[in-house]
């Protein structure tokens, strides 16, 4: 499976990426990676993927679908998401909190150096300390990155306005008075950028709730970008966490356990991934509680199992009962299936 890792890493972002993966069947297992419309890579060039093509790209994303009588899950791949925020004040230390929570790799900008490493300071994955333009133009966006513009003045907000604005992106976020709103999109508009496209800049940034403190502020605009987020029914793929474990020299064997249905209230999304390691060891997480245990307990099986030779992918169905969900003293039922695959 080495080469289907490499082709994952090396695909377009900018290209609409699907991935194929034969779940349960005789040839569970096998996997097609599609991108731009195209299959680029195939586990078994003479398989069921390959022998039905146009049939498995027609299956909805995010879930199993029959082909030829076997269970097929097909997904949106999605990239690392990333936050470019310009701009280190006293708001940019909350949203970077919670962004690191939510997966976000963070780049935080801004012209002073004692301002960039509280970013640093605060989680933030890079901090480069120079002007917002020069920042911008080695920074490239692609549909899973997010800008959020909280600098400390309009004519920066203008600058980083205009250094983003034409670049690939999922959101484009800018902090601001109704005033300075204003004057920033006439600015916009004075260098001949159409107004839809400055229409589509989120400002005043975030959800109205009447966030008045920077926590506050903070949370509003990371529950804007959570809604502009999920409005695409992607999964993360392979995210930057389980690559790093999946290409480490020490991890051993592997299960990679990923959610290919639910039904219910389901914590997680399908297409979410955990990998986990010999000795009980995870990476990612299909949403915690019983069900996760569960997966967690029979991935430990295969690993043991494997030790014999190579186990067979399956798809386990986790069912949470009312009686459980009551001793648990959970809120969340309903049944997930999750195919492991050992790696």
């Amino acid at each position: 499976m080495s080469k289907f890792y490499e082709v994952i890493s090396e695909l377009n972002i900018n290209l609409e990426n699907r991935l194929f993966s034969v779940c349960e069947g005789d040839h569970a297992g096998e996997k097609m990676i599609v991108s731009g419309g195209i299959p680029v890579w195939m586990s078994d060039e003479s398989g069921l993927l390959a022998g039905h093509q146009a049939e498995a790209m027609a299956a909805e994303d995010g879930s199993l679908s029959a082909i030829a009588g076997e269970s097929v899950f097909a997904e949106l791949l999605g990239n690392e998401k990333k936050m470019v925020i310009c701009g280190a004040g006293h708001v940019s230390m909350p949203v970077i909190t919670i962004a690191k929570m939510m997966g976000f790799r963070v780049i935080a900008i801004d012209d002073r150096e004692k301002f960039v490493q509280n970013a640093l300071d605060h989680g933030a994955d890079e901090g480069i300390c120079s002007g917002f333009e020069e920042a911008l133009k080695n920074i490239g966006g692609d549909p899973d990155t997010f800008f959020i513009i909280v600098t400390r003045g309009h004519l920066w907000d203008s600058e980083c306005l205009l250094n983003i604005i034409n670049k690939p992106h999922a959101y484009v976020g800018m902090i601001g008075s109704r005033r300075k709103v204003s004057m920033v999109k006439q600015l916009l508009a004075d260098e001949g950028i159409p107004q839809d496209v400055i229409d589509s800049v989120h400002t005043p940034i975030g959800l109205a709730i009447g966030a008045e403190t920077p926590e506050e502020i903070a949370v509003s605009i990371m529950a804007e970008i959570i809604e502009v987020k999920n409005r695409t029914e992607k999964s993360t793929g392979l995210s930057a966490e389980i690559m790093r474990a999946l290409l480490s020299d020490k991890r051993g064997a592997a299960v990679m356990a990923t959610i290919v249905s639910k039904k219910g209230s389901s914590p997680r999304a399908t297409g979410t991934r955990m990998l986990v390691l010999e000795g009980g060891k995870i990476t990612g997480t299909i949403g915690g509680g019983m069900a996760e245990a569960k997966v967690i307990k029979r991935a430990g099986e295969i690993l043991a199992a494997n030790k014999k030779g190579p186990q067979s992918p399956e798809l386990l169905r986790v069912e949470m009962t009312d009686e459980q969900i009551l001793e648990e003293g959970m809120i969340c039922g309903g049944v997930i299936e999750v195919f492991l695959e050992t790696v």
